[in-house]
């Protein structure tokens, strides 16, 4: 078990190592890919890389995905295996999240005790929400037919073992916003001649800000943030352009429409207020992660099983997810692992001195070996 252990850290602190961004994968790709044929599975390479194990006569199949990529980040570690790749580091854990498939692959390759196919999912930018459409764009589900789908991600500030999901909608819905205000730039001296843009988005910015307090009811969880305000003014000019960019949180797509169309009406009423023009785009690649009952209810199963501390109600988590996509496409689980409360490994996804816990590898690879074994079970004659 120690030299298991050993060696699913090795691969982790080496994917950490050289990160790569969204779909630039060329290193932690072939790895893995040359990972997967010294086990004998069945390799492809393309949008990512997927390998399929078979084992007996079964005819079901299971998909276990595991998200590559890394974050636009300078590190701030201190450890020995930090990212030589500068400005880009593993924030989110998807090192260990990669470690921990290969880790189950190793052990059902070597081990077996399942009936059926496995297919093992390495995708490519998770953090803009394109690399799952991407894949089952590119005919995935055509090439791989599974039954059901199923994904970790890790937790900090969660204890070690604490295995959480939930039936029904677990992470939120993320839509990215831009406003475009024309009005007419003038003197800093004399306001009244012109139609200063940054009066009428600051009214702007107000104004969304009462869709989630006035407008939805309190329990929906929906977040309107305005995260950039540009505009064309100097020191004594007046804009008369500016843009506002921002991101709107919902956990189900009936509040997502609802956030738009208000977002729509406030827009246009301030731009005629003032008598100047706007438009806006809201683009949504995140869609909300929605939960299947029956594999949710195996996952947990498993979980209890091997020993995890498990919680099947969990929160609805406030950041999304791409597997979203695959959820939509097949049924699916989308389950969340505690990376640990102190040091690095406690640190908040996305800081520059998180750190995967190394501990949670074998862990992660037990549960995903149990659950093939669990919804793949060989068949007594």
């Amino acid at each position: 078990m120690q030299e298991f252990h050993k060696k699913l850290s090795d691969w982790r602190q080496d994917f950490h190592r050289e990160p790569e961004l969204g779909f630039q994968k060329t290193r932690i790709k072939a790895k893995v890919a040359g990972i997967l044929r010294d086990l004998g599975l069945e390799v492809h390479e393309g949008v990512g890389v997927v390998g399929v194990l078979r084992i007996g006569n079964g005819n079901s199949a299971i998909g276990i995905r595991a998200d590559m990529d890394a974050l636009p980040i300078t590190e701030t570690s201190t450890h020995d295996y930090v990212s030589t790749n500068p400005g880009v580091m593993h924030a989110c854990g998807h090192d260990g999240h990669t470690t921990m498939l290969l880790g189950a692959a190793e052990t059902l390759a070597k081990d077996e005790g399942f009936d059926g196919t496995v297919v093992f999912i390495f995708q490519p930018n998770e953090e803009h929400g394109l690399g799952a459409r991407a894949m089952l764009d590119d005919g995935f589900l055509n090439q791989f037919p599974i039954d059901e789908v199923y994904a970790i991600h890790n937790l900090p500030g969660s204890a070690l073992v604490q295995f959480s999901t939930r039936v029904g909608q677990i992470c939120a819905s993320e839509s990215l916003f831009e406003i475009e205000i024309v009005g007419k730039g003038g003197h800093a001296s004399m306001p009244h001649v012109g139609v200063d843009a940054i009066t009428v988005g600051a009214e702007m910015v107000q104004a969304l800000q009462t869709i989630v307090s006035r407008k939805l009811a309190p329990s929906t969880g929906a977040v309107v943030s305005v995260t950039e305000f540009l505009t064309d003014g100097q020191r004594n000019v007046l804009p008369g352009h500016a843009t506002l960019k921002g991101d709107v949180r919902a956990r189900i797509p009936e509040d997502r429409k609802d956030v738009e169309r208000f977002m729509r009406q406030i827009v246009k009423g301030v731009a005629e207020t003032h008598g100047v023009t706007a438009s806006m785009n809201f683009n949504t690649e995140f869609i909300e992660t929605i939960n299947t009952e029956a594999p949710t209810m195996a996952a947990l199963s498993t979980a209890q099983s091997v020993g995890l501390d498990a919680i099947g109600d969990c929160a609805q988590m406030s950041f999304s997810e791409d597997f979203a996509h695959f959820c939509v496409a097949v049924p699916g689980c989308f389950i969340l692992l505690g990376n640990g409360m102190e040091g690095a490994q406690g640190q908040p996804l996305h800081a520059s001195d998180y750190d995967f816990n190394d501990k949670l590898l074998p862990i992660g690879a037990n549960f995903w070996t149990q659950l093939v074994r669990d919804r793949l079970p060989i068949r007594k004659t």
